[in-house]
């Protein structure tokens, strides 16, 4: 006896000749196959997707991030359902910096959200065509972004966040009155970190201040640094305001404390790491500013047509309990214009 063939759509059709049988077998079988392949439960490739990333875990840049995210949900976006963010963190690595906007652009994603001076000239050296939406950049015009906050690059725009150094400088004047030198700490890799050392000596100069600086390596140099600065007689420390500094502002506080010198910081949120005041902008809302140019960017609008912002509203933090340990005393008239006092007063925490 013969072997018997296992049955088939295929050898059903073999044996039934009849063109108009074939017809309406094959046209329902090809309507399936095509219902399948748009059913809602097939994996969904159709999300707009937002890459965002940061050099380092510094609290200004985790601030942006949470601020821009909170642009879109604000709007009703959520991850995942009808939007997907991919968010990156070279975590100090300035290759891997690079190499995360490589993947973003070979991946294609929508739109890329350079979070530090480093992520956005990563964007740009990868050449990269998906807009670019900048915050918590310096100065964009360093990494060639644009000649000016309406000629610019066709495919970037963004928030920039040049520190207040002048007047801060102006600021330690005020509190401090014969304060003569003021140690800093900067990185020379960060070219951000470098434009604002400039500013900075620039400026003590027109006060009649000296900038003693030391330069760090990497966040491992912080601590040994700060105590070197100490050790050169300096009247306030006054770290420059870049991301590897940022991330562990809180090491200098300490060394700040431990020597009672008066520690001021150059982002507002540096009197909750040991800075006995800081000025600076709102970093979260810097993200939420950004947010909203990059919702335009969704929406439609080329990035080339939008003006780079700036922050304006500068905010000063006092921490008393800090400047008590670091042997300093606010004048009244700056009690009164900060925008905060930690720990708050006892008719703050009252209502």
């Amino acid at each position: 006896m013969l072997p018997r063939r296992p049955f088939s759509f295929m050898m059903f059709l073999e044996q039934d000749q009849h063109p108009l049988t074939k017809r309406i077998l094959i046209l329902p079988a090809l309507a399936a196959l095509f219902a399948a392949a748009c059913s809602p439960a097939a994996p969904r490739h159709d999300l707009y997707t937002v890459g965002i990333f940061q050099v380092t875990e510094a609290p200004t840049l985790g601030e942006t991030r949470k601020g821009f995210i909170r642009a879109f949900e604000d709007q009703g976006y959520r991850d995942g359902a009808n939007i997907r963010f991919k968010v990156r963190n070279a975590m100090g690595d300035i290759s891997e910096v690079q190499r995360i906007a490589e993947a973003f652009d070979r991946d294609r994603v929508d739109l890329i959200v350079a979070l530090s001076t480093q992520s956005l000239q990563a964007a740009l050296i990868a050449g990269t065509k998906i807009p670019i939406v900048f915050a918590s950049v310096a100065n964009p015009y360093l990494v060639k972004a644009g000649r000016s906050a309406e000629d610019h690059l066709p495919n970037v725009t963004g928030v920039a966040s040049t520190a207040p150094i002048a007047e801060t400088l102006a600021f330690i004047r005020q509190v401090l009155p014969q304060a003569r030198r003021i140690g800093t700490l900067w990185t020379p890799a960060e070219i951000n970190s470098e434009y604002y050392l400039d500013l900075a000596r620039r400026e003590a100069s027109r006060l009649k201040m000296e900038i003693v600086a030391i330069p760090i390596v990497n966040a491992g140099d912080v601590l040994f640094s700060a105590q070197l600065l100490v050790n050169k007689k300096v009247d306030a420390i006054y770290p420059i305001s870049d991301n590897t500094i940022n991330a562990v502002f809180e090491t200098i506080g300490l060394v700040a404390e431990e020597n009672g010198i008066p520690l001021f910081g150059g982002f507002a949120s540096a009197t909750r790491l040991g800075a006995c005041a800081a000025m600076g902008w709102d970093f979260f809302e810097m993200g939420r500013k950004a947010g909203a140019l990059a919702l335009r960017v969704k929406a439609g609008e080329q990035p080339g047509r939008i003006p780079f912002q700036a922050m304006s509203d500068l905010r000063l933090s006092l921490n008393m309990t800090a400047a008590a340990r670091q042997g300093v005393v606010f004048p009244e008239v700056v009690i009164g214009r900060a925008n905060e006092i930690l720990p708050p007063s006892a008719e703050t925490r009252g209502n």
